[in-house]
């Protein structure tokens, strides 16, 4: 790793050098560029958020908006692909609207979004009362095209890992007069391997069991969109957002297992596994927005609903081998059929209280969730297992919020906010006719202070609360087996996890930031392993994983400092953050039974460095570099995970053509390796991704490729920190 990073730092000084070099000569001679002047900054850091800017940089070629969001700043993806930002869950937004996928459903739909439609991310950690969020806030820019006539983009890009996959997309946009219109579209045929080694420990008999895990994949994945945008006057805005994905998935699993017990041979089994899927999603959004520039005055009005269907087949042949017994080969098929319906309205409302009474922000939004679950199990052992069933889950969610921002002194900027929010939500299965019915209110308050000592130094504080909601599928409690060889079920009983967050910046030269976090929660729920006797083997134990209720105080510290430097006439970017971690689980694990880590302390970080039109050539060049480690609940990592990016992409302006290269991880694979405690004993899981290779694009545009930045709607971007 040390020779990597000595490696960047001298291709960074000799890039420098030679542009440096190359400028002298050539002082004289035209090029045919991108104006760099005023170019913003690859990463800002703001009060309330951390803002990576991608719209020109060379990263975005031939990748999805997935790809660019596991290299963006301060945020993570874990094994499970779950999006983390300074390692705590996340809610992701697009264009400042939430997005009804989660989980690895997020992580699909995101692969259908062209990076290339991209103007930025941010990172929102202290995010105001108008966002419905748990923690951090993910909000994905989208670029407005809005110059007369039609222009687009068409996008090919091929990605060599241990498998081959494809990936194209179409962008166009259409505008004249009043009138705005953008499609997109997409398709990519992608193939995954990914191996796994799991190393289980019970303290009650001492058994040990190892299993190793291959699994290939394919998935298809048509998808498109459409935003309608008509401008009534110079106010009023009206338009409809119409979203479609579709993904056909196959996959093949092989499994093997062995148990021993004080080190003598128990039992071992061999498992092989086939599946295939269908989803698929549509979402519409009719939207209508009065926006008064001169007085800041915004109304936007949203009215939607989202529907996703999935169907799963998974098939399995287990061949159990015992020592006192033959061979016990168990045949197992498992159907489901998930539908989920949403339908929600949303108002929210900007008010300037004058020129000496700052800024009014209010609004609220009324969710209604209609999921239903089928599964149906087919095996040859059936023994305490339930052949079918259906699992209901409602909800709706009704919240009402207000942000209150001003300046005071010119020097102290402020922001007051509080939400509240209401649940009622009921669930059952039809045929076990276990149901559970309940509902809740709490209050969400926040608040946000910057003070500005001069131009060049600046401090902030921010205190939020923020409540996390066990996702539908967490709830189901039907059970089936996973391709391991182990069980998994939902759990009724899962409650909301509260947590409370302080953090304070501190700005040195508008360059340079030092940052301090703390967070602590006295109730979480994570995976929990559960040994109960198998009814089809007499005598041994199945494995079941589920979500549980974890009691007991953690506490997390933060510490991070980051700086964003341009050199060359802005034509070099390098973005530097490294972060100290350290969690205090003691309280957690004594109240949960847990042998764990009582205390634990880690570094990490990512580096971000950009050079554009190098050597004069039109070539943009960009790295990503970072340093990861996956600690959360009662899950450690036993390694530092090192990512890493080279991208390389050349533009030809007169023709409006693009090839990029990229390498991803060639220097070391990634390999998620973490021993998770339960009360029973540990489970160490060590898992290498299909992440790295090459990948080589093509873009060809056509049309007026400028670009504007979306029209703000949100008052704390304005005001009240978000400077």
């Amino acid at each position: 790793m040390k020779r990597l990073f000595s490696s960047i730092a001298l291709l960074t000084n000799l890039l420098v050098f030679a542009q440096e070099k190359k400028d002298t000569i050539k002082k004289e001679k035209e090029i045919e560029a991108v104006t760099l002047t005023g170019r913003k900054p690859t990463v800002e850091s703001k009060i309330d958020r951390t803002v990576f800017n991608v719209a020109n940089s060379s990263i975005l070629a031939g990748n999805t908006t997935w790809d660019v969001l596991r290299m963006t700043p301060l945020l993570s993806i874990d094994n499970n692909d779950a999006i983390k930002a300074e390692g705590e869950s996340v809610t992701v937004y697009i264009n400042d609207r939430k997005s009804v996928f989660t989980g690895k459903e997020l992580k699909e739909y995101l692969k259908t979004i062209p990076a290339d439609n991209l103007m930025k991310i941010e990172v929102i950690t202290s995010p105001s009362s108008r966002y419905e969020t748990a923690g951090s806030v993910i909000n994905i820019v989208l670029k407005k095209r809005d110059d007369e006539g039609i222009k687009g983009s068409i996008t090919l890009n091929n990605r060599q890992q241990a498998k081959n996959s494809q990936y194209t997309n179409l962008n166009l946009n259409y505008h004249k007069k009043n009138f705005t219109q953008t499609f997109i579209g997409s398709y990519s045929d992608n193939t995954y391997l990914q191996k796994s080694a799991l190393l289980s420990q019970v303290y009650a008999d001492n058994s040990v069991t190892q299993i190793n895990t291959e699994s290939t994949g394919r998935g298809k994945s048509p998808s498109a969109s459409s935003t309608s945008e008509f401008e009534l006057n110079d106010k009023n805005t009206v338009g409809l957002i119409l979203e479609y994905y579709q993904g056909k998935s196959t996959s093949s699993a092989e499994a093997a297992g062995i148990t021993h017990i004080n080190d003598v041979f128990n039992n071992s089994y061999s498992q092989n596994q086939w599946a295939s899927g269908l989803s698929r999603t549509l979402g519409t959004n009719i939207f209508y927005k009065f926006y008064d520039k001169e007085k800041n005055k915004i109304l936007d009005i949203n009215v939607g609903s989202n529907y996703n269907g999935q169907s799963e087949d998974n098939n399995f042949v287990n061949n159990r081998v015992v020592l006192t017994n033959p061979p016990i080969i168990n045949e197992t098929r498992v159907l489901s059929d998930t539908e989920n319906r949403n339908y929600y309205v949303k108002v929210d409302y900007t008010q300037p209280l004058g020129k000496e009474w700052g800024t009014l922000e209010v609004g609220g939004k009324m969710d209604f969730n209609n999921n239903v679950v089928p599964n149906d199990l087919f095996a040859t052992q059936m023994n305490g297992l339930s052949g079918h069933d259906v699992f209901h889950y409602e909800d709706n969610i009704n919240s009402l919020y207000a942000n209150y921002s001003k300046t005071f002194f010119k020097k102290l900027e402020a922001r007051f906010g509080i939400r509240y929010e209401h649940i009622d939500y009921k669930m059952r299965q039809d045929v076990a006719g276990t149901s559970r019915k309940d509902s809740y209110g709490t209050f969400l308050p926040n608040l946000l202070l910057k003070y500005s000592f001069s131009d060049k130094y600046d401090l902030s504080f921010t205190y939020n609360r923020s409540l996390w909601r066990p996702w539908y599928a967490e709830f189901n409690p039907f059970m089936t087996p996973n391709d391991n060889g182990f069980f998994s079920r939902g759990n009724m009983g899962l409650e909301p996890n509260p947590n409370h967050r302080l953090y304070i910046k501190l700005g040195l030269f508008k360059k340079y930031f030092i940052s301090a976090r703390y967070m602590y929660t006295d109730q979480d729920y994570w995976t929990s392993y559960i040994f109960e006797t198998d009814p089809a083997n007499p005598g041994k134990n199945r494995t079941i994983t589920q979500p549980d209720n974890f009691k007991g105080r953690v506490e997390k510290y933060y510490l991070f400092a980051n700086t964003n430097q341009t050199f060359l006439k802005n034509k070099l970017s390098v973005n530097v953050g490294f972060g100290w971690y350290y969690l205090d689980n003691s309280d957690f694990n004594l109240k949960n039974n847990l042998e764990a880590k009582d205390y634990i302390s880690y570094w990490g970080g990512s580096t971000n460095i950009s050079y554009t039109n190098l050597f004069n050539k039109n070539i943009n060049v960009s790295t990503w570099v970072e340093i990861a480690n996956q600690n959360n609940g009662n899950s450690y990592a036993n390694k530092t995970n090192f990512f890493h990016n080279i991208s390389v992409t050349k533009i030809f302006p007169k023709t409006q053509m693009e090839a990029s290269l990229q390498l991803m991880n060639i220097f070391q694979r990634p390999n998620f390796d973490a021993t998770t405690y339960n009360q029973t004993g540990t489970i160490r899981n060590s898992m290498k991704w299909d992440w790295y290779g090459v990948s080589l694009s093509f873009v060809k545009r056509f049309g007026n490729q400028k670009v504007k930045e979306n029209t703000k709607t949100d008052v704390e971007k304005n005001a009240g920190g978000a400077k």
